[in-house]
C-alpha cells in the first residue's frame, strides 16, 4: 500500500477526550517532586508535562467530521458552569503498569461536569464508554517487564500535596495515539473558559 493510500483513511478519524489540565504552575511542582523518580527510573513511560491532564470522557477513535458536532454544546456547557477548586496530592497505580496523581477538592463538583459532559456526548450521537470517573493524572506507565517501577514512584509520592488550583477551562483534546512509532502527543482541538 502506498503513502498515498493510507493517507486519507488516517486523516479521516482521530482519538478524542474531552478534559480538565492543571495550570502550568501547579504541574511544575509536582513534577519538581517526580525528578528525582524521573532519573531512577528512566525506563518508565513518562507523561509529558504539557500533556498532564483529568479525563472526563474518552470518546475513543472519531471519524473527523463528528468532532464539530460538540463544539457548540461544550461551549454552551462551559459557558454555564463555575470554575473548580482542585489539588494534586498523593499518588498510586493501577494495575501495576499505570502510574497516577490523585485529585482532591470539589470531587462532587467535579462528578457534576463529567455527568453533564457525558451527556452532551450522548445528546450528539457519539457512542463511547461510559465508565465510572475515578479522578486522577496519569503520570507514566510502566513495561510489561517492569512493573515494580510504578508501585516504588507511587509510594514516594504518597504524601505529596499540591497547592489548590482553579480548573477555568474546559478542552476537546486530540491525540495522535497510533498515528506512528514516537511518544503520544495530544492537542486541544478547542478550549472554552468556565464562565458562570
Amino acid at each position: 500500500m502506498n503513502d498515498q493510500s493510507r493517507s486519507p483513511s488516517a486523516a479521516a478519524t482521530t482519538r478524542v477526550f474531552i478534559a480538565l489540565a492543571p495550570p502550568d504552575d501547579a504541574k511544575e511542582e509536582l513534577a519538581r517532586e517526580l525528578r528525582p523518580s524521573y532519573r531512577t527510573h528512566p525506563d518508565l513511560r513518562w507523561n509529558r508535562i504539557e500533556d498532564w491532564h483529568i479525563t472526563l470522557a474518552f470518546l475513543g477513535e472519531l471519524p473527523v467530521s463528528a468532532v464539530p458536532l460538540l463544539r457548540p454544546p461544550l461551549a454552551a456547557l462551559a459557558a454555564a458552569h463555575r470554575p473548580l477548586e482542585l489539588a494534586l496530592r498523593g499518588s498510586g497505580h493501577f494495575d501495576r503498569r499505570v502510574l497516577w496523581s490523585g485529585i482532591e477538592g470539589e470531587i462532587d463538583g467535579l462528578h457534576q461536569l463529567t455527568s453533564q459532559v457525558r451527556t452532551v456526548i450522548r445528546e450528539c450521537g457519539i457512542p463511547f464508554m461510559d465508565r465510572p470517573l475515578r479522578p486522577h493524572l496519569t503520570l507514566a506507565r510502566s513495561r510489561r517487564s517492569d512493573q515494580s517501577s510504578t508501585l516504588e514512584v507511587a509510594a514516594t509520592l504518597t504524601e505529596f500535596a499540591g497547592r489548590a488550583w482553579r480548573a477555568e477551562r474546559l478542552h476537546l483534546v486530540g491525540s495522535n495515539i497510533g498515528r506512528g512509532p514516537g511518544p503520544i502527543h495530544y492537542r486541544d482541538i478547542a478550549s472554552w473558559a468556565f464562565e458562570k
